[in-house]
């Protein structure tokens, strides 16, 4: 589109986000990468919670957690989620809608070991969105792992990454008197091409 100029410009809907979130990177005072991330429950209703984007692929955003989570169940029920990453600082947001698989091979394990001893051991001991009767038994809990797995835990088989991979992404920016940019990338079924659109704010 001859107005998608400056901010907007390029051919990769993929190469811009990650653009965005090195300027954010450098602005943002905290998690420049945290995504709203929202999924639908078995009855239909909306759920959203904060999580932090691990990799902006060439075709896919990358996140992981607790196979047990809510999140985790609902995904894995719908095979679909949605999120939107909002950077106060630069008054741009983006907006994905996608599919999703499951990241649990050597990619995963590699963030997995890449995180602190602290974390990986939290991953083991938390079981996430279950009741938890007070903070001192999951203290307790991650003394217990810690004696089991030492210091170089491996990957837990129940927690990894999540590949989300769009059929609609939105990049928005603000404008003067709220008329905002807005353009979206879209992919039909049937093709592999962006269809790429300006909205109205």
């Amino acid at each position: 589109m001859t107005d998608r100029t400056g901010i907007f410009a390029g051919d990769s809907p993929f190469e811009i986000a990650r653009s965005w979130l090195a300027e954010a990177e450098k602005a943002e005072p905290n998690d420049a990468n945290a995504i709203a991330l929202s999924t639908v429950d078995a009855d239909g209703l909306p759920n959203a919670r904060m999580v932090l984007l691990k990799d902006i692929e060439d075709d896919a955003f990358v996140f992981y957690t607790n196979y047990g989570s809510a999140k985790a169940r609902e995904i894995d029920a719908a095979g679909k989620a949605a999120f939107v990453m909002h950077w106060k600082s630069l008054r741009r947001q983006i907006r994905v809608r996608g599919t999703v698989t499951r990241e649990d091979g050597p990619q995963a394990d590699d963030y997995y070991n890449s995180r602190s001893l602290k974390s990986r051991l939290g991953a083991w001991a938390s079981r996430q969105s279950e009741p938890l009767s007070s903070r001192a038994s999951l203290m307790a809990d991650v003394a217990k792992v810690t004696a089991q797995h030492g210091p170089m835990p491996k990957r837990p088989p129940f927690w990894g990454g999540f590949r989300i991979t769009p059929v609609e992404i939105e990049f928005w920016a603000d404008g003067a008197f709220r008329l905002h940019d807005r353009f979206q990338w879209r992919k039909s079924a049937s093709s592999d091409a962006w269809e790429i659109q300006r909205l109205n704010p």
